[in-house]
């Protein structure tokens, strides 16, 4: 008896050592960041937000909701609110900024050559100050076509585009020209195809000359998104999201699957911003949350 009770002894403490060393293994794996079940998806996307559509909340108090929940910019902001953002601490950042707030913005843009007097003058002054302020983007727009054909709006956009070009790549700021749809919110806009704002910036050849490649426009204008941002990343500075049809939230409502814009973009190594640009219809700052999780990836 008494051999027998010594084996079943030693049997009981060999499990015991198995479980110990089992549960041990188990709790590290789910504690280690690694592990595919339990960590979260690396966010491999800097990912800001557009003010207009927050405006009823106060500038200061949107920046802090913002950084919270993962942002690491806020887009479309003029030059006054510039370091009032950088002033939150953080790494936050103005992530897209106006050179100048005018009412004919969108309409007036470089394919009129009669405009790239006022446009250029507007950079000119914008860009020392958005280096000072770490804003690493300003946006232009390519304007309305009235009468123009798509060749000589193309003349007009590399001529103006150039003479400004020289001092965005000396000061570190990089001009997005933007795309917008000409179908539904902005008639008459020349820049409402990928491959025509493409060819205007492989011509004037300067790093810091990027299309700004607006997901809600280009979807409502040409769709093909995942395609067109892999055959045309070089030329792409920026990005802004928006659900179709109606720009608003972009989760199961609308009709792209924005999870797989966002991967698709981070696989191409963009180290820019993805800004989200939609209206909410429900409560904004959790709306805006819900977007920043759908697009980390």
């Amino acid at each position: 008896m008494k051999g027998a009770g010594g084996e079943a002894v030693r049997r009981l403490v060999t499990r015991r050592d198995a479980i110990g060393v089992a549960m041990a293994a188990l709790a590290a794996a789910v504690v280690t960041p690694s592990n595919r079940l339990t960590a979260q998806p690396p966010n491999r996307l800097k990912q800001s937000a557009s003010r207009w559509p927050y405006r009823s909340i106060p500038l200061v108090d949107f920046c802090k909701a913002g950084a919270a929940m993962g942002l690491a910019g806020v887009d479309l902001l003029a030059p006054e609110d510039w370091p009032i953002v950088r002033a939150q601490g953080g790494g936050l950042v103005c992530s897209m900024g106006y050179a100048a707030i005018r009412n004919d913005f969108i309409p007036r843009g470089f394919n009129d050559p009669a405009n790239h007097d006022l446009l250029v003058g507007e950079l000119e002054r914008a860009l020392p100050v958005a280096a000072q302020h770490g804003v690493p983007n300003l946006i232009a727009m390519f304007g309305n076509r009235q009468g123009r054909s798509d060749a000589q709006a193309t003349d007009a956009c590399v001529a103006g585009l150039r003479r400004i070009a020289p001092l965005a790549e000396r000061h570190g700021v990089t001009i997005c020209v933007e795309l917008l749809n000409s179908k539904v919110d902005h008639p008459d806009y020349q820049g409402d195809r990928t491959a025509f704002g493409a060819n205007i910036i492989e011509k004037v050849g300067s790093a810091r000359v990027k299309l700004l490649y607006d997901i809600y426009h280009m979807q409502i204008m040409e769709g093909d998104v995942i395609r067109t941002i892999r055959q045309h990343a070089a030329h792409i500075g920026h990005f802004h999201t928006g659900g179709v049809p109606g720009r608003h939230e972009i989760d199961g409502s609308q009709e792209l699957n924005y999870r797989a814009v966002a991967t698709a973009i981070a696989d191409l190594g963009f180290t820019g911003f993805v800004a989200h640009e939609f209206v909410p219809t429900r409560e904004p700052l959790r709306s805006l949350r819900e977007a920043v999780e759908v697009c980390s990836v």
